[in-house]
């Protein structure tokens, strides 16, 4: 590794995230908010603004899989997924964009550069 270059690694190890590629897991997902926080992260793979969200979500991470359920959604493989989520809880669609599920209810809902760990945390 060169003298300016960052390794992901440590990132990527911060959040175990759950891929979303179907409604069933998005109905599972929603039942176990009952139990468990949902962490619902939309994220547009080819857009530079999502990319840097996604990056300073990982790197402020300090919640573990006791607190929360992390959840990721590629929108441009999922499209109709994040579509029936803005259908079921009410949230206009955008990317990139958590929402926060407890109880099957969106408690929280931020995107661009308002998605921050600190913010999430204070809605847990």
């Amino acid at each position: 590794m060169g003298l300016f270059s960052k390794s992901n690694t440590l990132a990527e190890a911060r959040i175990n995230w759950v891929q979303l590629e179907d409604r069933d897991k998005l109905n599972y997902l929603i039942s176990q908010s009952e139990y468990m926080p949902v962490l619902l992260f939309k994220h547009s793979t080819r857009c530079s603004i999502s990319i840097m969200a996604k990056s300073r979500l990982e790197s402020d991470w300090d919640l573990t899989n006791e607190q929360i359920i992390p959840v990721y959604l590629d929108l441009l493989m999922h499209r109709s997924i994040s579509n029936e989520i803005a259908d079921i809880f009410g949230v206009k669609h955008e990317s990139p964009q958590v929402l926060l599920i407890k109880d099957g209810i969106c408690v929280y809902d931020a995107s661009h550069s308002q998605i921050s760990v600190k913010d999430l945390k204070e809605h847990l």
